[in-house]
Protein backbone atom coordinates (compact mmCIF):
# COMPACT_ATOMS: atom_id res chain seq x y z
CA UNK A 1 0.00 0.00 0.00
CA UNK A 2 1.17 3.62 -1.36
CA UNK A 3 -2.11 6.04 -0.20
CA UNK A 4 -4.29 5.67 2.69
CA UNK A 5 -7.15 7.82 2.17
CA UNK A 6 -9.53 8.69 5.24
CA UNK A 7 -13.04 8.51 4.90
CA UNK A 8 -16.00 9.78 7.50
CA UNK A 9 -18.05 6.57 7.79
CA UNK A 10 -20.96 8.32 8.17
CA UNK A 11 -21.32 10.05 4.84
CA UNK A 12 -22.56 7.94 1.65
CA UNK A 13 -21.61 10.64 -0.50
CA UNK A 14 -17.84 11.05 0.38
CA UNK A 15 -18.04 7.04 0.29
CA UNK A 16 -18.85 6.51 -3.41
CA UNK A 17 -16.61 9.54 -4.23
CA UNK A 18 -13.81 8.14 -2.22
CA UNK A 19 -14.40 4.69 -4.05
CA UNK A 20 -13.64 6.46 -7.06
CA UNK A 21 -10.15 7.51 -6.21
CA UNK A 22 -7.27 5.67 -6.61
CA UNK A 23 -6.37 5.27 -3.30
CA UNK A 24 -5.09 1.81 -2.35
CA UNK A 25 -6.69 1.71 0.87
CA UNK A 26 -10.08 3.67 1.86
CA UNK A 27 -9.58 4.36 5.95
CA UNK A 28 -13.84 4.39 6.56
CA UNK A 29 -13.95 6.78 10.02
CA UNK A 30 -15.54 5.75 13.32
CA UNK A 31 -13.39 7.83 15.47
CA UNK A 32 -12.21 11.41 15.45
CA UNK A 33 -14.15 12.78 11.66
CA UNK A 34 -17.84 11.17 13.59
CA UNK A 35 -19.41 13.33 15.89
CA UNK A 36 -20.43 11.41 19.28
CA UNK A 37 -23.87 11.48 18.74
CA UNK A 38 -23.48 9.78 14.83
CA UNK A 39 -21.54 7.05 15.44
CA UNK A 40 -24.11 4.43 15.54
CA UNK A 41 -25.13 5.33 12.43
CA UNK A 42 -21.77 5.85 11.41
CA UNK A 43 -21.42 2.44 11.78
CA UNK A 44 -24.42 1.21 9.88
CA UNK A 45 -23.12 3.05 6.88
CA UNK A 46 -20.21 1.81 6.84
CA UNK A 47 -21.45 -1.50 7.48
CA UNK A 48 -23.48 -1.41 4.33
CA UNK A 49 -21.11 0.18 2.16
CA UNK A 50 -18.62 -2.42 2.79
CA UNK A 51 -20.92 -4.97 1.72
CA UNK A 52 -22.90 -3.39 -1.04
CA UNK A 53 -18.99 -3.09 -2.43
CA UNK A 54 -17.63 -6.65 -1.20
CA UNK A 55 -15.38 -6.91 -4.49
CA UNK A 56 -13.64 -3.98 -3.18
CA UNK A 57 -13.18 -5.56 0.23
CA UNK A 58 -9.16 -5.68 0.36
CA UNK A 59 -9.33 -2.24 0.09
CA UNK A 60 -11.08 -1.14 3.39
CA UNK A 61 -9.57 -0.79 6.48
CA UNK A 62 -11.91 0.72 9.73
CA UNK A 63 -10.56 3.06 11.91
CA UNK A 64 -12.19 2.09 15.11
CA UNK A 65 -12.23 4.23 18.13
CA UNK A 66 -9.74 3.71 20.76
CA UNK A 67 -9.94 0.80 22.95
CA UNK A 68 -10.24 3.27 26.17
CA UNK A 69 -13.32 4.87 24.68
CA UNK A 70 -16.00 2.44 25.38
CA UNK A 71 -16.81 1.85 21.88
CA UNK A 72 -14.40 -0.11 20.09
CA UNK A 73 -16.51 -3.47 20.91
CA UNK A 74 -19.58 -2.18 19.11
CA UNK A 75 -17.63 -1.11 16.57
CA UNK A 76 -15.99 -4.49 15.64
CA UNK A 77 -19.85 -5.90 16.19
CA UNK A 78 -21.12 -3.50 13.33
CA UNK A 79 -18.37 -4.02 11.15
CA UNK A 80 -16.37 -6.94 10.92
CA UNK A 81 -19.55 -9.24 9.23
CA UNK A 82 -18.60 -6.96 6.23
CA UNK A 83 -15.44 -8.76 6.40
CA UNK A 84 -13.13 -5.34 6.24
CA UNK A 85 -9.19 -6.10 5.59
CA UNK A 86 -8.22 -4.47 8.44
CA UNK A 87 -8.88 -2.41 11.38
CA UNK A 88 -7.28 0.73 12.28
CA UNK A 89 -6.10 1.08 15.76
CA UNK A 90 -5.96 4.85 17.26
CA UNK A 91 -4.09 6.06 20.10
CA UNK A 92 -2.23 2.61 20.58
CA UNK A 93 0.06 2.51 23.70
CA UNK A 94 2.39 -0.53 22.84
CA UNK A 95 2.43 -4.07 21.34
CA UNK A 96 -0.53 -4.85 23.92
CA UNK A 97 -2.86 -2.99 22.64
CA UNK A 98 -2.43 -4.48 19.19
CA UNK A 99 -2.20 -8.32 21.16
CA UNK A 100 -5.54 -7.33 23.10
CA UNK A 101 -7.43 -5.91 19.96
CA UNK A 102 -5.60 -8.94 17.59
CA UNK A 103 -8.05 -11.33 20.76
CA UNK A 104 -10.97 -9.59 20.28
CA UNK A 105 -10.74 -9.85 15.96
CA UNK A 106 -9.92 -13.41 16.23
CA UNK A 107 -13.41 -14.05 18.15
CA UNK A 108 -15.34 -12.06 15.73
CA UNK A 109 -13.52 -14.04 12.64
CA UNK A 110 -14.94 -17.18 14.18
CA UNK A 111 -18.31 -15.65 14.64
CA UNK A 112 -18.47 -14.79 11.28
CA UNK A 113 -16.74 -17.25 8.99
CA UNK A 114 -13.84 -15.63 8.46
CA UNK A 115 -10.34 -17.16 8.23
CA UNK A 116 -8.47 -16.74 12.03
CA UNK A 117 -5.74 -13.84 11.58
CA UNK A 118 -7.48 -12.42 8.37
CA UNK A 119 -8.17 -9.08 9.63
CA UNK A 120 -4.99 -7.09 9.70
CA UNK A 121 -3.95 -4.53 12.40
CA UNK A 122 -2.79 -0.77 11.72
CA UNK A 123 -1.71 0.82 14.97
CA UNK A 124 -1.33 4.82 15.32
CA UNK A 125 1.63 4.92 17.68
CA UNK A 126 2.14 8.49 19.08
CA UNK A 127 -1.26 9.99 19.74
CA UNK A 128 0.00 9.92 23.22
CA UNK A 129 3.35 10.60 25.19
CA UNK A 130 3.08 7.33 26.45
CA UNK A 131 2.78 5.76 22.65
CA UNK A 132 5.99 7.22 22.04
CA UNK A 133 7.61 5.60 24.70
CA UNK A 134 5.99 2.11 23.53
CA UNK A 135 7.24 2.32 20.00
CA UNK A 136 9.61 -0.49 20.37
CA UNK A 137 7.11 -2.93 21.81
CA UNK A 138 5.54 -3.83 18.64
CA UNK A 139 8.19 -6.59 16.78
CA UNK A 140 5.80 -9.86 17.51
CA UNK A 141 3.02 -8.31 19.41
CA UNK A 142 0.57 -10.13 16.71
CA UNK A 143 1.11 -11.22 13.30
CA UNK A 144 -2.23 -9.14 11.96
CA UNK A 145 0.34 -6.37 12.04
CA UNK A 146 0.59 -4.74 8.69
CA UNK A 147 2.11 -1.18 9.72
CA UNK A 148 2.63 0.92 11.98
CA UNK A 149 1.79 5.18 11.29
CA UNK A 150 1.57 8.13 13.50
CA UNK A 151 -0.63 11.40 14.29
CA UNK A 152 0.59 14.67 15.66
CA UNK A 153 -2.59 16.35 16.33
CA UNK A 154 -3.67 14.01 19.39
CA UNK A 155 -0.17 14.56 20.48
CA UNK A 156 0.07 18.35 20.58
CA UNK A 157 -3.27 18.66 22.57
CA UNK A 158 -1.59 15.76 25.33
CA UNK A 159 1.45 17.55 25.64
CA UNK A 160 0.14 21.40 25.11
CA UNK A 161 1.64 22.46 22.30
CA UNK A 162 0.15 25.38 20.22
CA UNK A 163 0.92 24.09 16.59
CA UNK A 164 3.15 20.73 15.43
CA UNK A 165 4.77 22.86 12.74
CA UNK A 166 7.15 26.01 12.49
CA UNK A 167 6.55 28.93 10.40
CA UNK A 168 7.72 27.30 7.29
CA UNK A 169 5.30 24.02 7.90
CA UNK A 170 7.99 22.02 9.56
CA UNK A 171 7.53 19.61 12.19
CA UNK A 172 9.30 21.24 15.61
CA UNK A 173 11.16 18.48 17.83
CA UNK A 174 8.63 16.59 19.77
CA UNK A 175 6.86 15.30 16.26
CA UNK A 176 9.86 15.52 14.63
CA UNK A 177 11.06 12.62 17.16
CA UNK A 178 7.53 11.12 17.33
CA UNK A 179 7.91 10.69 13.33
CA UNK A 180 11.39 9.18 13.27
CA UNK A 181 10.28 6.49 16.59
CA UNK A 182 7.75 5.52 14.26
CA UNK A 183 10.07 5.22 11.71
CA UNK A 184 12.13 2.62 13.42
CA UNK A 185 9.62 1.03 15.01
CA UNK A 186 8.21 0.25 11.52
CA UNK A 187 11.80 -1.06 10.94
CA UNK A 188 12.36 -2.95 14.11
CA UNK A 189 8.79 -4.42 13.64
CA UNK A 190 9.60 -5.71 9.69
CA UNK A 191 6.26 -3.92 8.82
CA UNK A 192 5.56 -0.95 6.58
CA UNK A 193 5.78 2.57 7.68
CA UNK A 194 2.81 5.16 7.04
CA UNK A 195 3.42 8.86 7.24
CA UNK A 196 0.67 10.85 8.82
CA UNK A 197 -1.83 13.49 7.03
CA UNK A 198 -1.07 16.75 5.93
CA UNK A 199 -3.64 18.54 6.94
CA UNK A 200 -4.23 21.57 4.41
CA UNK A 201 -4.95 19.72 0.99
CA UNK A 202 -5.11 23.22 -1.14
CA UNK A 203 -1.38 23.45 -0.21
CA UNK A 204 -0.28 20.88 -3.06
CA UNK A 205 2.90 21.96 -3.54
CA UNK A 206 3.97 21.73 0.16
CA UNK A 207 2.34 18.17 0.25
CA UNK A 208 4.27 16.93 -2.25
CA UNK A 209 7.29 18.33 -1.08
CA UNK A 210 6.49 16.37 2.02
CA UNK A 211 5.85 13.26 0.02
CA UNK A 212 9.37 12.95 -1.46
CA UNK A 213 10.83 13.38 1.98
CA UNK A 214 8.64 10.86 3.51
CA UNK A 215 9.99 8.51 0.69
CA UNK A 216 13.83 9.41 0.83
CA UNK A 217 13.52 8.98 4.37
CA UNK A 218 12.10 5.40 4.39
CA UNK A 219 8.23 5.54 4.31
CA UNK A 220 6.71 3.19 1.91
CA UNK A 221 3.11 4.76 2.36
CA UNK A 222 0.74 8.17 3.63
CA UNK A 223 -2.38 8.78 4.71
CA UNK A 224 -4.66 11.34 2.45
CA UNK A 225 -7.70 13.51 3.96
CA UNK A 226 -8.95 14.33 0.62
CA UNK A 227 -8.78 12.37 -3.00
CA UNK A 228 -6.99 15.05 -4.32
CA UNK A 229 -3.93 14.37 -2.59
CA UNK A 230 -4.05 10.36 -3.42
CA UNK A 231 -2.56 11.37 -7.07
CA UNK A 232 0.85 12.92 -5.41
CA UNK A 233 1.02 10.30 -3.08
CA UNK A 234 0.91 7.65 -5.39
CA UNK A 235 3.57 9.21 -7.47
CA UNK A 236 5.98 9.81 -4.90
CA UNK A 237 5.84 6.35 -3.64
CA UNK A 238 5.82 4.28 -7.09
CA UNK A 239 9.44 3.43 -7.73
CA UNK A 240 10.65 5.30 -10.66
CA UNK A 241 11.84 3.48 -13.83
CA UNK A 242 15.60 4.82 -13.44
CA UNK A 243 14.74 3.40 -9.75
CA UNK A 244 13.92 0.17 -10.54
CA UNK A 245 16.70 -0.26 -13.55
CA UNK A 246 19.28 0.86 -10.64
CA UNK A 247 17.92 -2.12 -8.86
CA UNK A 248 17.93 -4.61 -10.69
CA UNK A 249 21.43 -3.84 -11.89
CA UNK A 250 22.46 -4.13 -8.28
CA UNK A 251 21.00 -7.10 -7.85
CA UNK A 252 22.49 -8.59 -11.05
CA UNK A 253 25.85 -7.52 -10.00
CA UNK A 254 25.58 -9.45 -6.81
CA UNK A 255 24.26 -12.42 -8.27
CA UNK A 256 27.29 -12.30 -10.91
CA UNK A 257 29.72 -12.10 -7.71
CA UNK A 258 28.20 -14.99 -6.20
CA UNK A 259 29.00 -15.46 -2.18
CA UNK A 260 31.11 -12.16 -1.66
CA UNK A 261 29.57 -9.29 0.09
CA UNK A 262 30.49 -6.83 -2.11
CA UNK A 263 30.23 -6.71 -5.83
CA UNK A 264 31.50 -3.95 -8.95
CA UNK A 265 29.39 -1.43 -10.38
CA UNK A 266 31.26 0.29 -13.70
CA UNK A 267 34.02 0.68 -10.72
CA UNK A 268 32.43 1.42 -7.76
CA UNK A 269 31.82 -1.01 -4.87
CA UNK A 270 28.35 -1.79 -3.42
CA UNK A 271 27.81 -3.89 -0.50
CA UNK A 272 24.78 -5.76 1.02
CA UNK A 273 23.04 -2.63 2.37
CA UNK A 274 22.61 -1.73 -1.21
CA UNK A 275 21.27 -5.49 -2.35
CA UNK A 276 18.93 -4.79 0.60
CA UNK A 277 17.37 -1.76 -0.34
CA UNK A 278 17.49 -2.58 -4.10
CA UNK A 279 15.23 -5.92 -3.21
CA UNK A 280 12.77 -3.35 -1.58
CA UNK A 281 12.55 -1.34 -4.48
CA UNK A 282 11.87 -3.68 -6.88
CA UNK A 283 9.09 -5.15 -4.01
CA UNK A 284 7.56 -2.38 -3.43
CA UNK A 285 7.21 -1.34 -6.97
CA UNK A 286 5.57 -5.10 -7.55
CA UNK A 287 3.09 -4.09 -5.10
CA UNK A 288 2.31 -0.68 -6.94
CA UNK A 289 1.62 -2.34 -10.13
CA UNK A 290 -0.67 -5.03 -8.51
CA UNK A 291 -3.07 -2.09 -6.93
Amino acid sequence: MRSLLFVPADSEKKLERALQSAADVLILDLEDSVAPTRKAVARQICTEFMTAHGDASARFYVRVNALSSGLINDDLAAVMPARPAGIMLPKAEGGQDVAQLSMKLRVHEAENGIADGATAILPIITETARGVFSAGTYAQASARLSGLTWGAEDLSAEVGARTARDEEGRYTGVFQLARATTLLAASAAGVAAVDTVFPNFRDQSRFARECIEAERDGFTAKMAIHPAQVPVINAAFTPSESAIAEARHIIEAFEKAADTGVASIEGSMVDRPHLIRARRILERARLAWSN
